[in-house]
């Protein structure tokens, strides 16, 4: 079960948290850019990821490398994002791809294949308001999808937040289906490799989808740089566990904000995520 795996990893780590990569080059230290080809842009996001990698592996259990950043850089950063792919998981960590795919048919089975066999993530980001004829062809043996419940965005309400003739709101009934749909892949954690993104920057949804969805694994963006809180973050969690939070600019750009030289680059990723890992922890456990 891919979600035992993920659970097991926070778990040997005690630490809950998936570092974003979602590198633009404006992010890079200016002396790993040797040009300006998006051969040479994405070479500079690559070596930026290895080190931030490196600073990481023993103390973050998973990376979340975002496709748009790698798409932006043409095949290039498509190559780039399959590096990265390669080279985390050779440092033994997770790796969810956050595309947030999905379509109708063979092509949501194309997806499926690229980003679990061709790129080799053992977990995807996948949109389902589709409807499950959509989200199945992700629904494989040995991977875990993160399917959209509650974004973090301020306009998600726009469209989640209506109610249906039930009287349910459109992102609680599509957290029942997520539920619905991960029941027979249920782990020996008691989750199931069908997940659900839920914001921390809505914290009164996040703890309504923790106690109707006992069973389904949080990706929880939102923190830090969106405004969430480890607070806020708390109660998607049930006895430590539940969920896995993520943060992308906090921990990529760290050491812009703690005014370091650039090539302390990956040293401040590792403060930063030590800091964001016991600061959750402190609320959580």
């Amino acid at each position: 079960m891919s979600a035992d795996v993920l659970i097991r990893k926070i778990k040997e780590m005690n630490n809950p948290t998936v570092a974003g990569l979602d590198p633009l080059v404006d992010y890079v230290p200016a002396s790993m850019v040797k040009g300006d080809s998006l051969e040479a842009k994405a070479e500079a996001i690559l070596n930026f990821n290895k080190g931030l990698i490196d600073a990481l592996c023993d103390i973050v259990p998973a990376v979340k490398p975002q496709s748009a950043y790698y798409e932006l850089l043409g095949w290039q950063g498509v190559k780039a994002f399959y590096e990265t792919v390669a080279y985390a998981q050779s440092k033994g960590m997770y790796v969810i791809a956050d595309a947030k795919r999905n379509d109708i048919g063979s092509t949501a089975g194309a997806y499926s294949k690229a980003f679990f066999d061709t790129l080799g993530s053992e977990a995807l980001t996948v949109n389902g308001y589709l409807g499950y004829d959509g989200v199945e062809p992700f629904v494989r043996d040995g991977k875990m999808i993160f399917v959209l419940v509650k974004t973090s965005n301020p306009g998600s309400g726009q469209l989640q937040d209506l109610k249906l003739e039930n009287g349910k709101t459109i992102y609680e009934q599509m957290g029942g289906y997520v539920e619905e749909w991960g029941a027979p892949s249920i782990g020996e954690y008691g989750y199931s490799n069908v997940g659900a993104v839920v914001g921390a920057t809505h914290k009164a949804q996040l703890q309504e989808l923790r106690e109707k969805l006992p069973h389904t694994f949080f990706l929880i963006p939102g923190y830090g740089a969106q405004g969430g809180t480890a607070e806020d973050i708390a109660v998607g969690f049930v006895n430590g566990t539940g969920a896995i939070v993520n943060s992308s600019r906090g921990i990529m750009c760290a050491y812009k904000k703690q005014n370091l030289p650039a090539e302390k680059f990956a040293e401040a990723a590792r403060n930063e995520a030590i800091r964001m890992r016991d600061e959750i922890n402190s609320k959580i456990l």
